[in-house]
C-alpha cells in the first residue's frame, strides 16, 4: 500500500464518523419540528409483515413551527405508523386524523434537555472512538508499510505525525459539533 492511499483510507473513515454524528444530531430533538426527528423511526407494518424506515413509508412534513405532519401512502398503515411514533425514545403522542397523523412536538423541559445533552456526549464520544479505530489503523499501516520497505524510519515517523494530526482536527471537529448542538438543545 502506497502512504497517500493510506492517509486517504484514514481521512474517509474519519470523515464517515463526523458525517455520521451530524446525521445522528438531527434526530436529537431540540424543540422545534423537524422531519429528519422522525424519518429514521423503525416501523413494523403488520400488513407487510415486514419493517421499514418511517421516511419509505410516509411523506413527513413540518407545517408548524412545533408540529410535523406524517401522510402515509398507505391508509392502512397508519396504526402501524402511529404505534412506532408513540413507542420510540423520543417522547412525541401522534394524533390521527383523515388518514394522516399529527405530530405536535412539545416544549422540552429542563430535565429532557439534561437527558439529551448525555445523549449527545455519548454519541460524540462513539464518533471519537471511530476517529481513534482509523488511527490505530494508519498506525497499523505505517509499521507495515515500514516492514515492507515502503517507508523508511524517518517516513514512517513522518506518516505517523499526519495521521496524528488529522486525529487531532477531526476530533476537533467532533467537539464542535457536540457544543454547537448542546448550546442548540439548551437555548429556551
Amino acid at each position: 500500500m502506497e502512504p497517500d492511499t493510506a492517509i486517504s483510507e484514514v481521512k474517509d473513515a474519519m470523515t464517515k464518523s463526523v458525517d455520521h454524528l451530524a446525521h445522528e444530531f438531527t434526530a436529537v430533538r431540540t424543540g422545534k419540528a423537524t422531519p429528519a426527528l422522525i424519518e429514521n423511526i423503525d416501523v413494523t407494518v403488520q400488513a407487510y409483515g415486514s419493517n421499514g424506515k418511517l421516511k419509505t413509508l410516509a411523506v413527513i412534513s413540518s407545517p408548524e413551527p412545533r408540529m410535523l405532519m406524517v401522510k402515509p401512502f398507505d391508509p392502512s398503515t397508519t396504526q402501524d405508523i402511529e404505534r412506532a411514533i408513540r413507542e420510540s425514545k423520543l417522547s412525541l403522542n401522534p394524533v390521527a386524523a383523515d388518514g394522516s397523523l399529527r405530530v405536535p412536538i412539545p416544549e422540552l423541559s429542563e430535565e429532557r434537555r439534561l437527558e439529551m445533552v448525555k445523549l449527545i456526549k455519548q454519541l460524540a464520544e462513539e464518533a471519537k472512538v471511530g476517529i481513534r479505530t482509523a488511527r490505530k489503523n494508519g498506525m497499523d499501516a505505517a509499521k507495515k508499510m515500514k516492514a515492507d520497505n515502503v517507508l523508511t524510519e524517518d517516513g514512517q515517523k513522518d506518516f505517523e505525525n499526519d495521521v496524528q494530526d488529522l486525529t487531532n482536527e477531526y476530533t476537533k471537529k467532533v467537539e464542535e459539533l457536540a457544543v454547537a448542538k448542546e448550546a442548540d438543545l439548551m437555548k429556551v
